[in-house]
This record gives structure tokens, C-alpha cells and sequence, in this order.
């Protein structure tokens, strides 16, 4: 894939941790011990701040700022003295120095161009001026950086900062702020970015970890292949982790990224402004498709829904539904193994994933009931899919009971979908998978049933999608183990 930008194919973004303590001695610490390319210190946050201290015997480049409150910082002075404090940054022999395009620059000395950072940032949203703008601190800085870190709100909110990015001939850092803007953050070449901020210090901040050994920011430039997942929310999904460490076990420069989303017809016209070559599908999107221009094939038209998204240079989006098979497989293997034909096999839920497993399990010769909270929901899936449907709660004594709700998802992990006097059964199968031993599978322990994790059809269904996008062998065994990772995290469900 050719540059989205017009950038030169080699260009690669760096990483800035970004550093915001009270205590000058916690600041240099933090700083030594970065494994960034570079960091940003924010001297606003400090109870007493040294500049020369700042600066004095770092390792590798910083960046100095002392942020204003009026633009999301934390200093509590005047104006006067924070001019003060960036003056004395201007003058030290830091390698960047941060000022603010709004703030009032004339008693500032000068700074040679190369080693200022003009930045704008907009918490509340995307002003509909951004352009002009970012036009107007190109022409302020000249040579130096500019840096345009907003607040998105609808995905297509990306497009307009791509526009910004590529109109601008100069050195430059664009940015997204929040769910919606992560893109910007985990692979900022398709911005030209000079450079991603790494911590916590603004709204979806990527821990530097992550951006460096999940998403390998220093590997990806403008020729890397896109994939994505989309949905919302998707801060609990373990598949970037699955998939970015596919691509890096089989050395493919490609990333997979998050595009958080309700609208299948934004996701679209985002995906094709930033190349995107295939798409995971996750609620509320699985049945969308159609109406924004998707061709389904035979198994996502007969099934009704779809999972995963494709589309070859020139040639339209089709979409396909490898969830029957992700959901069979942990089925079908020894330990789990189960009569499916004849058994009475319960689905509790109506949505997307409800009706994968439903139409797997019919094919597979199974009695099949749909029970869910909405009745009606419940019969008319089940009548689509020429099942039953149940009461809810369902009687007990089924064979397999599925759990296709998103009920005992983190954070809410000890929430579940039945109250534990219904678990009754032979068989439970949870397809939420964070955490991975739901309430559900805990009361199903204690009542002596066969348990299945929602991670396998997790693990199956991501690696043929996998193959199905790269036409070779999908590392099943890094995907686990990258999963597993991933959800014995100790953040939980969040962009890191």
C-alpha cells in the first residue's frame, strides 16, 4: 500500500513519554528511567520548579512545557510567571520547548525554530476552524513543529485532522483525543506525525508499553498495512493484542488498531481514507453491513450477520462470518466435546453473536432455544432462524446453555446473565471472555457442569480471520498467549 499522505515511504514516527508529577526528584527519576525516544516534562504539575534540574544530566531528548490551565494543564501561577518559567525552558539547552499558539509569546525569547513545539489543544471537541487554525501556527512557526491535539467525537472526526495532516508540508503532531481518536495515537504515521505521546496524561493515552511492543510504533511508517476492529465499546477487546502479535511473530509489517464506532456507514469512509484492508466486526455493527454498501456473502447472508470485513485494492467491501466456526471449534475438541444433535442447547440473548451460535448449533442437529430478556426479541430470531424460543429465565435441565449477551463483561465481573439458582445444566459456554472465569462459569463449577471459556471461540474465530485477510497460517499459539496477557492485565478493560 502506497503512502495515504503523500509522506516518503521510509518516514517513522517516535515515541514521547509524556511525565506529570508534583516532585522535581519523582520527575528525573521518571525521566532516566524512560524507555521512550524521548520525554515530555511537564514543569506545570511540579510544587517548585527548577528548570535547570529538569534538564540537567538526561540521557536522551526532552521535551519542556509548562502547560496553562486554560488549555488542560495543571499550573496554578500567573501568567507572568509561567511566561517566566517558559523563558528560562527557551534558554536551557533542551531539546524542545512547548508553548501554547494562544498564549501571549512576546515576552518569550527567541527560540531557534527547530527546537519549538506550537501546540493547540482542544478538550471540548473539534472547533469547525481547526484548518485555519493549524494554517495560521504553519505560518507562526515556520521550520518548527506544530502540534494539534483535539478532542474527537463522531470517528469521522479522523478525517478532518488526516486533511490537517496532509496539508501541512512541515513537521508536525497530530492528534485525537478520547476512543474515538486512538488511531492518531497507536499509529501516528498515517498523520506524518513526528512523534505519539505515551501515559496518562490526556484523554486515551496508550501506556509507552503498549505502543512499543504491542503496536511498534518505531517499526511502522506510511507503507505499513491497516486492519482494524470495530464496535463500541472496545477498550475490553483482547484482539490488537491477538493480532499485532501475529503480525510481529511472523514479521508482517502491518497493525491492527481499534476504530471505535456505532455508525457502520462512518466506519467505511474512514477505513477507506486510511487504507484499511480488513476489519473485525464486533457489536453493535455485526448486522449493519448491507446498508452501507457491504456485499455479504453466502455464509454472513444466510447467517444474518457478520464479523469480519475485507476489501482487495479496487474492489468493493464484502463481509463474512467466521463466528460459527470460532464458536464450534471448542466444542469439538476432546475435553469439551458434546452430542450436539438431539441435545436441548439454550442461547440466552438476541443479538449478533445470539444468532451465530443459534444457527451453528441448528446445523449441528441440536433442539435449540432462543431465551431472552425481550420476548419478542427472542421469538423473532428464533422464528428467522426456524428455532424455539424459551421463557426467560430458561427451565433447567439443558444440555448446553450459551451465554451470547454481553452480561459479566469487565468491569462488571460479577454480574451474570442467570441467578445462580437457574444454572441447572449439563454444559455452560460463556462467550464473554473478560475476565475469563465469569460469574456464570463460577456457579456452573460449583454446580458440577462442563465449562467452556469464551476465549476459545475467541482465539479460533480471530485466527481465521487471520488467514482469511493474509492467506497464510495464523500462529494460533501467539494469539492465545497474547490474549491471555492481555486479560491478566492489571488495568482491566481500557486502551492500554
Amino acid at each position: 500500500m502506497g503512502s495515504i499522505l503523500g509522506l516518503r515511504e521510509g518516514k517513522m514516527a517516535r515515541v514521547c513519554e509524556t511525565v506529570l508529577v508534583d516532585d522535581m526528584r519523582e520527575l528525573r527519576r521518571l525521566r532516566d528511567a524512560s524507555t521512550a525516544d524521548l520525554v515530555e516534562l511537564r514543569l506545570d504539575s511540579l510544587a517548585e520548579v527548577d528548570v535547570r534540574a529538569a534538564v540537567e544530566g538526561r540521557k536522551k531528548p526532552v521535551i519542556l512545557t509548562c502547560r496553562a490551565k486554560w488549555e488542560g494543564g495543571r499550573f496554578e501561577g500567573s501568567e507572568e510567571e509561567r511566561m517566566r518559567i517558559l523563558g528560562a525552558a527557551i534558554t536551557s539547552d533542551a531539546e524542545f520547548v512547548d508553548v501554547e499558539w494562544r498564549a501571549n509569546r512576546a515576552t518569550l525569547p527567541p527560540i531557534a525554530r527547530e527546537r519549538l513545539v506550537l501546540s493547540h489543544h482542544d478538550f471540548t471537541g473539534v472547533p469547525e476552524d481547526l484548518r485555519a487554525r493549524a494554517a495560521a501556527m504553519r505560518e507562526e512557526s515556520g521550520t518548527g513543529i506544530v502540534k494539534v491535539s483535539v478532542s474527537t467525537g463522531p470517528l469521522t472526526d479522523l478525517l478532518t485532522l488526516r486533511d490537517i495532516a496532509a496539508a501541512d508540508s512541515g513537521r508536525h503532531v497530530v492528534i485525537g483525543m478520547g476512543t474515538t481518536g486512538i488511531l492518531s495515537r497507536v499509529f501516528p504515521a498515517s498523520f506524518g506525525s513526528e512523534w505519539t505521546y505515551g501515559g496518562n496524561a490526556a484523554p486515551g493515552q496508550v501506556s509507552i508499553v503498549e505502543l512499543q511492543t504491542r503496536y511498534r510504533i518505531t517499526g511502522r511508517s506510511a507503507s505499513t498495512r491497516v486492519f482494524a476492529l470495530t464496535g463500541r465499546p472496545l477498550g475490553h477487546s483482547a484482539s490488537p493484542a491477538m493480532h499485532n502479535a501475529a503480525f510481529a511473530a511472523l514479521g508482517i509489517d502491518a497493525v491492527y488498531v481499534p476504530l471505535e464506532t456505532d455508525d457502520a456507514h462512518a466506519l467505511i469512509e474512514v477505513a477507506e481514507a486510511f487504507g484499511v484492508e480488513g476489519v473485525s466486526v464486533t457489536a453493535p455493527l455485526k448486522r449493519d453491513w448491507q446498508g452501507a454498501g457491504v456485499d455479504l456473502d453466502a455464509r454472513a447472508s444466510v447467517i444474518g450477520a457478520a464479523n469480519t470485513l475485507s476489501r482487495r485494492a479496487g474492489a468493493r467491501w464484502t463481509a463474512t462470518n467466521f463466528d460459527v466456526e470460532g464458536f464450534l471449534a471448542p466444542l469439538k475438541t476432546r475435553r469439551n466435546a458434546l452430542p450436539l444433535r438431539g441435545s436441548r442447547c439454550v442461547i440466552l440473548g438476541a443479538g449478533g453473536a445470539a444468532r451465530a451460535a443459534a444457527w451453528a448449533l441448528h446445523q449441528e442437529g441440536a433442539r435449540v432455544q432462543i431465551s431472552g430478556r425481550r420476548a419478542s426479541a427472542a421469538a423473532a430470531l428464533a422464528a428467522e432462524l426456524g428455532v424455539t424460543s424459551t421463557s426467560w429465565p430458561p427451565a433447567p435441565g439443558w444440555d448446553l446453555l450459551v451465554n451470547a449477551t454481553p452480561v459479566g463483561t469487565a468491569p462488571d465481573r460479577d454480574a451474570s446473565p442467570l441467578p445462580q439458582s437457574a444454572v441447572k445444566g449439563r454444559a455452560v459456554y460463556d462467550l464473554v471472555y473478560h475476565p475469563r472465569r465469569t460469574q456464570l462459569l463460577r456457579w456452573a463449577q460449583a454446580a458440577g457442569a462442563l465449562r467452556i471459556e469464551g476465549l476459545d471461540m475467541l482465539v479460533e474465530q480471530a485466527a481465521l480471520q487471520f488467514e482469511h485477510w493474509l492467506g497464510r497460517e495464523a500462529p494460533r499459539d501467539v494469539m492465545r498467549e497474547a490474549a491471555e496477557q492481555f486479560l491478566a492485565g492489571p488495568k482491566g478493560p481500557a486502551y492500554v
